[in-house]
């Protein structure tokens, strides 16, 4: 993976990060989106057109996860 393919959102306050450094998040979502520049992502698309910040149980695809949503409803 090169640096410059990293989404540049993707840092130590990404919710991708958080839940997939807890175990709860496939490193697949990291390699399809995170790691390919973000392309793709709805997250990052809302937030750089919109400003709005999606929860963080809302995956780059747009959908909810709901075991993560527990767990950050509940941390």
């Amino acid at each position: 993976m090169a640096k410059e393919n990293v989404c540049i959102w993707y840092n130590e306050t990404s919710g991708m990060k958080r839940a997939f450094d807890a175990g709860l998040l496939d490193k697949k979502w990291l390699d399809e989106y995170c790691f390919n520049g973000g392309n793709g992502c709805v997250r990052k698309k809302r937030f750089e057109g919109e400003g709005y910040v999606s929860p963080d149980y809302v995956l780059p695809d747009g959908t909810v996860d709901p075991e993560l949503k527990e767990w950050v409803e509940n941390r």
